[in-house]
């Protein structure tokens, strides 16, 4: 009797998950129509602005950026994202123009960003359409972002600025995620040093940039004489203490990438530290998006990160896949559909010709410097369909 009770709870839990990942999957093709609403928004918004990206939307105005911010390639891969779910040629024809609006920066100066600003837009432009000049375009780019690496300290330089003289050569955790355009490059050239580079980099940032407990600082200052730390910040988060909420959602994404990349299984334990340490954390709310920082204070009045949320969306699902712990990837599935399920949600997801056409709402850029607290964010909006995307390969 006792076997069958147990046989029976056992089935009726398989086929209430089976109805909720069916219901979730009703949900994301709903949420992708409003997206694409959303997108078509905001193409004719940016009509009357050439060369322009959305950047944010605050106090009632669209807030734009030319293609030298950091964030200029997200707009383009949003516009890839939405054109490989739905196919339709206006999404392509918008993907190609805005991707190309970024060439000139390959002639300019440019910083360790040029990896969310190529790989974003064309390196998904690449994998869709198979453009061969894409490729050309990624590998130039990833050339110059290897300018910025010093053979004594093992990493890619972030920031230009010394912060007042208390920074000699900053790196940040976000730079992580620029790695994946110099994995591309080493696997469609013959030369090296793409992957010696990355390889390096990531190296460097496991050893420096990650407390006993698996959070991440969000700065490292190295000294150039001794090419070791002299200094370490989180710079865009509560304290230098704290864990900062996008930054562990980086550091999560980052490894997880360079475990799929190269298959380095220092990467692989390196995301399931950073995994466990996010889930299990007793400051994460039930609704899985997390506080703009894991040490805030927490409750209604504090800010969430919506954009930490989307980030860490996408990653838990790619993790899952990757994981060799199956109680893990249990956990990080869970994870990432209950953030998708939220972030779907009238809370967070703007009704059609709101929200200055952003998908999203509620994400934090650095709220130590007041600078975009509160409100939609481009790579929000990017990241969250990536982890839609994603989930929906994952339970076809």
């Amino acid at each position: 009797m006792t076997k069958k009770i147990l046989f029976l709870t056992l089935a009726l839990a398989s086929l209430a998950a089976g109805l909720f990942a069916e219901t979730t999957s009703a949900l994301i093709d709903s949420t992708m129509k409003t997206c694409k609403a959303q997108a078509l928004g905001m193409l004719k918004s940016l009509e009357p602005n050439p060369g322009k990206m959305p950047r944010t939307f605050e106090k009632g105005k669209l807030a734009l950026s030319g293609v030298n911010w950091w964030c200029s390639g997200f707009f383009p891969g949003t516009l890839w994202y939405l054109y490989e779910y739905d196919g339709d040629p206006i999404l392509k024809d918008a993907a190609v123009r805005y991707t190309e609006m970024l060439n000139p920066l390959l002639k300019g100066k440019t910083d360790h960003d040029i990896g969310f600003q190529f790989y974003c837009s064309y390196g998904n432009g690449y994998r869709i359409s198979k453009n061969e000049s894409y490729k050309k375009i990624l590998i130039a780019a990833a050339e110059k972002l290897c300018t910025r690496f010093d053979e004594k300290i093992g990493c890619i330089r972030s920031w230009d600025s010394d912060n007042n003289g208390k920074w000699q050569y900053p790196v940040i955790i976000d730079n992580m995620m620029n790695l994946e355009l110099l994995e591309f490059a080493a696997k469609n050239s013959e030369d090296s040093v793409f992957a010696r580079v990355a390889k390096s980099h990531a190296d460097k940032t496991m050893q420096n940039h990650f407390r006993p407990d698996n959070s991440s600082v969000h700065v490292v200052s190295y000294d150039k004489k001794t090419g070791k730390p002299h200094l370490t910040q989180t710079w865009q988060g509560l304290s230098d203490s704290s864990a900062w909420a996008r930054g562990q959602a980086w550091g999560l994404y980052g490894y997880t990438m360079m475990y799929r990349e190269t298959l380095d299984e220092s990467y692989l334990r390196q995301a399931e530290k950073i995994a466990r340490f996010i889930i299990g954390h007793k400051n994460l709310p039930e609704d899985k998006i997390p506080y703009w920082d894991f040490d805030a204070e927490g409750g209604e009045k504090t800010l969430r990160d919506a954009s930490a949320g989307a980030i860490m969306a996408s990653a838990f699902i790619e993790l899952s896949t990757l994981t060799k712990d199956a109680s893990l990837a249990a956990e990080c599935r869970k994870t990432a559909e209950t953030q998708i399920r939220t972030l779907a949600s009238p809370k967070y997801l703007a009704q059609v010709g709101e929200n200055g056409n952003f998908f999203l709402k509620h994400s934090v850029g650095a709220i130590p410097f007041k600078s975009e607290v509160d409100v939609p964010l481009t790579y929000a909006d990017y990241y969250f369909l990536e982890a839609m995307l994603r989930w929906k390969n994952l339970n076809k």
